[in-house]
């Protein structure tokens, strides 16, 4: 064969079997995962969350791949319509410390369940000299902090116990107009419930450190019902196909927040990313699929899971009928390798994972990690379907923040998990272990 030619087969041993292994084309591969990460991590698609239909156009987007891709829709449509509660801050807010503008997402950032605050306020310290010394801490509780802010700076917590004691005074113990909250790095949530009081988080050796006032104006939108939708479209197998292999990531992120917007790269672009991936490779070998292969793309997950949830509770097809389930999030690194969550569960589906890895040298590590609620795996996980949650490991530490970018997620070893969960659903496949 000339060397100007692609080998597109080569022949390799592994656990016994001679598998003949499709080029994978990993250039083209990357490439397109790059095109996919920009269109859902950019300013138009606004962080696919609740304010300018930044989650409607990232489905609209997905509907449009499924579409190209050829996946077939269980019914007459990819999507799984839901709603549900979520506080939203659709305009642009300002924060002031010591008269002094601060910079929202890069100084602070406003928590979501803060709710409508306008003023200028005192700060009041909180800090670690008062919480080891317990008349002081009864002093400070008598005062009413009705009209103040309090800052909470935990620097030096020494222990666990400690540290979920300053956890707690998140909560307002206080009863004050509201809370800031110094920590390292900024971390954005959801919520769809709004407090009565006002919650920054604010980086702690940024212009709040020493704040004596602050000035807020803010404006907050509790929507009851944000309607969503889950994107499942699925290619038929050709043995069994009422039987499935399911890939499943999240589209959502945080959205915008006022005049910022979290782009939300390797949280979960990079999942859909690699969710995509798998769809065009294997509506390209469907001829080869003894089993359904089935491709979820949820929303709210960013909000305790919500969508996986719903789907487990309005399946489209049985869910004992799910040979295995594969969930996708944070897929933009692998320096480090990857994180199986269920590892220990579901053993013998672990160490095929673990054997593929050594027998072609993808990643440096392909890590053990026992069961936990962190992902969409979990509501069909207890609905007893074999799952695995697998994330990537090393690089940039960018959550739920606005440096998630487009422009600065790597990619490092996409390729590699791409490769590693081909094999892995081939196994799957043929039957070569029993999950």
């Amino acid at each position: 064969m000339s060397k100007l030619k692609i080998i597109s087969y080569s022949i390799f041993l592994f656990s016994g079997f001679i598998y003949a292994q499709p080029d994978l084309n990993t250039l083209n591969v990357v490439a397109r995962a790059h095109k996919i990460i920009d269109t859902l991590a950019s300013p138009h698609l606004g962080g696919r969350g609740y304010v300018d239909n930044g989650n409607q156009r990232a489905a609209m987007y997905l509907n449009n791949q499924f579409k190209k891709l050829g996946l077939v829709p269980f019914g007459k449509s990819f999507e799984q319509k839901f709603d549900y509660p979520v506080n939203t801050f659709p305009t642009p807010y300002t924060v002031s410390v010591n008269d002094n503008l601060a910079i929202a997402g890069a100084d602070y950032i406003v928590m979501p369940v803060t709710c409508t605050t306008s003023g200028t306020f005192p700060v009041v310290r909180f800090d670690r000299t008062i919480l080891m010394d317990t008349n002081m801490v009864k002093d400070f509780f008598t005062k009413d902090y009705s009209n103040s802010f309090v800052l909470i700076d935990d620097s030096g917590a020494a222990n666990i116990k400690e540290k979920e004691i300053w956890e707690s005074l998140k909560l307002n113990r206080f009863k004050a107009k509201g809370i800031i909250y110094l920590c390292d790095k900024l971390t954005e949530e959801t919520s769809e419930t709004v407090s009565d009081f006002a919650f920054l988080e604010a980086l702690r050796n940024g212009p709040f450190k020493y704040a004596t006032t602050i000035t807020l104006d803010i404006k907050n939108k509790l929507i009851p019902n944000f309607p969503t939708q889950n994107l499942i479209g699925y290619i038929k197998g050709n043995v069994k196909p009422d039987s499935f292999i399911v890939f499943t990531a999240h589209y959502d992120h945080l959205g915008k927040m006022g005049q910022i917007y979290f782009p939300g790269a390797n949280d979960n672009a990079s999942g859909i990313a690699m969710l995509l991936s798998l769809a065009r490779y294997y509506t390209e070998h469907k001829d080869s699929l003894r089993y359904s292969v089935a491709f979820m793309a949820f929303s709210g997950e960013e909000i305790a899971l919500l969508g996986s949830k719903y789907y487990t509770e309005h399946p489209l097809f049985p869910l004992p009928n799910i040979r295995f389930l594969i969930n996708m999030d944070i897929m933009g690194t692998g320096d480090e390798g990857i994180t199986v969550v269920n590892g220990t569960v579901f053993k013998s589906a672990f160490d095929d994972l673990v054997k593929i890895n050594q027998q072609q040298h993808l990643l440096k590590l392909v890590k053990l990690r026992g069961e936990t609620a962190n992902s969409d795996h979990y509501f069909f996980y207890k609905n007893h379907v074999p799952s695995f949650f697998i994330y990537t490991m090393g690089g940039i530490k960018a959550y739920h923040d606005i440096y998630d970018r487009r422009e600065t997620l790597p990619l490092t070893n996409f390729s590699d998990v791409y490769k590693l969960l081909i094999q892995f659903t081939d196994d799957l496949n043929k039957n070569r272990f029993k999950p």
